[in-house]
């Protein structure tokens, strides 16, 4: 663990229901390739006793570029309104950059999730709600002390709830359309937003799809994942 400063554990999961397996954000940006920025290492785990040698993982640097079509993570014609993200993540100490960030046909961003000192959720429906002076900011909650934590976030309905190492729950007003619309036709942005300057470097461990149950965030110690409800 000492030797892995800049690191998030990885896996992204989309699903509408039990029936259908979920889309894996690192084999869709396609990080077996191995695309420049993006190298091999050992994961979290040097040795861990239900698989054979150490976890693999993925090394991200700042000369990465990674996107992928939304419709490759999420098919449907619209974006399901109420989701969860879970993720462990151990950010650059310091660090305050968007880990993921999804974009329209226009290039406007519409949901982004900035991971640092104070965490931001940046959400923009089609109607341009909420303003940006009114994104949800979570003061208190610093990610990038150099530790592993474990973030669940529940975006439902007018609200957006995270909970940080299965312990410390804050929820906060989103105050978007009654029916907000996400656009399927851009693109998903892993670690920085188009033209930023600031880049998430991380380590990213290559693992199994994760458990469907968002109400059990405090099982999931190694995924980034998004459940649409």
């Amino acid at each position: 663990v000492d030797n892995c400063e800049r690191c998030v554990s990885l896996n992204l999961s989309l699903s509408v229901s039990d029936m259908m397996e979920p889309a894996d954000l690192l084999k869709i940006l396609d990080f077996p390739s191995l695309p420049e920025g993006v190298t091999k290492t050992t994961g979290f785990c040097a040795h861990r006793k239900s698989t054979k040698g150490a976890d693999v993982a993925y090394r991200v640097s700042k000369e990465a570029q990674l996107s992928a079509p939304t419709k490759q993570l999420y098919p449907a014609d619209v974006f399901p309104e109420d989701f969860s993200i879970l993720a462990t993540v151990k950010p650059k100490k310091g660090s305050q950059s968007f880990l993921l960030s999804v974009y329209n046909e226009q290039g406007i961003q519409q949901l982004g999730v900035e991971v640092g000192r104070s965490p931001v959720f940046l959400y923009e429906d089609h109607m341009g709600k909420p303003s940006p002076e009114d994104y949800p900011l979570f003061r208190g909650l610093n990610l990038a002390d150099g530790k592993w934590h474990r973030v669940a976030i529940s975006v439902h309905k007018q609200s957006i709830t995270i909970i940080l190492d299965c312990k410390k729950k804050t929820s906060q007003k989103l105050s978007r359309s009654p029916h907000p619309i996400i656009d399927t036709k851009g693109i998903v942005v892993f670690g920085t937003r188009i033209l930023d300057e600031e880049v998430f470097e991380v380590d990213l461990l290559c693992s199994p799809p994760p458990s469907r149950h968002p109400s059990m965030p405090c099982s999931l110690n190694y995924a980034l994942w998004l459940e649409m409800t």
